[in-house]
């Protein structure tokens, strides 16, 4: 029978029912950016914690996936809360989140180029020099397909992988939203990292905003994304870690549970397919041609970052670049990604 590790995302409005059923939770994941100005008191707390369950560091703002790179104090606050905490594992994300002097206050999809995975390589080299551990990635969800990419979602991952020499971690609501907002297969996706190994699994939910999926963790997990969870098991062999991620109107806990014990049987009762099968599939379509090196009209990876991050708080300069934009981008989409963007910072200002 195969077997899958289940958890949480640790918030303080869920402790007290998490630690009222740990028989029932077997791993949590905690922000690190909720704990890297933590005093002692507190980071025992923390330790405490992370002697009764597994834990893992979730970090969302260090922005490893830039041409730029990650500021070393950054790095050293994670090392601390590392070294305090002991882990099981950290992780971040395949996203930037600030660039020429702007922070953006989310997570963004940066470029998917070459000089992309470079810079992440470089940056996730210098995270596992100072915090002596490398963190596992994991894969974005975004509401504008990024301009000035050289390669599809699913090659990017596999090669951003790969350079890095760390293991993913899979989002499957947010691979399940990317591929409904733009138009293409999960299930190819899933065939096109068969040879990436997988740190663990998140679950979530989020809703549609106009005619794409925005990814909110405030929403139960749907249909899809357990359908998704599924055909991933039925493609491995080796034991799952799955994290419920919930990040506001929380339901009665026992409907939690209840999507965790939906994750156990939905892995349970997978059927894993036989070597050769899951080989084959893996290996997928060549991807369809895309315009251009980093260089598209003139157009650098650093400079792109630096104006996406600009075009996404900037009201009156994405106004002027869309009067006349010097390379091709997804106008609604950056519409939505920067009235989300607002929206994350007005809340994280209250």
């Amino acid at each position: 029978m195969r077997k899958l590790i289940a958890g949480l995302g640790w918030r303080p409005e869920l402790a007290a029912s998490i630690f009222a059923n740990l028989d029932r939770i077997d791993v949590v994941e905690v922000i690190a950016e909720d704990w890297l100005d933590a005093r002692g008191r507190d980071l025992r707390a923390l330790r405490f914690l992370s002697n009764t369950l597994p834990m893992i560091l979730h970090g969302t703002s260090l922005g490893l996936a830039s041409v730029h790179p990650v500021e070393a104090r950054r790095l050293e606050k994670m090392a601390r809360l590392i070294d305090a905490v002991r882990p099981a594992a950290w992780s971040e994300h395949l996203a930037f989140v600030r660039a020429g002097g702007v922070e953006i206050g989310h997570l963004a999809a940066p470029p998917r180029t070459r000089a992309t995975i470079e810079g992440l390589a470089s940056n996730v080299a210098r995270a596992k020099r100072i915090t002596g551990i490398a963190p596992a990635l994991e894969n974005i969800a975004t509401l504008i397909d990024p301009p000035l990419s050289e390669m599809s979602e699913s090659e990017f991952v596999r090669e951003a992988i790969g350079a890095c020499g760390v293991p993913l971690l899979l989002d499957l609501h947010n691979l399940h939203a990317n591929a409904t907002n733009f138009g293409w297969s999960a299930s190819e996706f899933l065939a096109a990292i068969d040879e990436l190994p997988i740190a663990y699994v998140h679950l979530a939910g989020g809703r549609m905003v106009r005619d794409r999926i925005l990814d909110d963790h405030l929403h139960a997990t749907p249909d899809p994304v357990f359908a998704l969870l599924r055909e991933l098991a039925g493609r491995r062999g080796e034991e799952l870690t799955v994290v419920l991620e919930r990040d506001g109107r929380y339901p009665r806990f026992e409907e939690l549970l209840a999507e965790l014990d939906r994750a156990r049987f939905t892995v349970m009762a997978s059927v894993v397919e036989p070597a050769g099968r899951a080989a084959a599939r893996g290996t997928s379509p060549a991807a369809p041609a895309r315009p251009g090196p980093s260089t598209t009209l003139g157009m650098t990876t650093t400079a792109g970052e630096d104006v996406l991050a600009r075009l996404f708080i900037d009201e009156r300069f994405r106004a002027t670049f869309l009067a006349n934009p010097p390379f091709a981008i997804d106008r609604e989409g950056l519409e939505l990604a920067a009235e989300s963007y607002f929206r994350k910072r007005a809340y994280q200002s209250r």
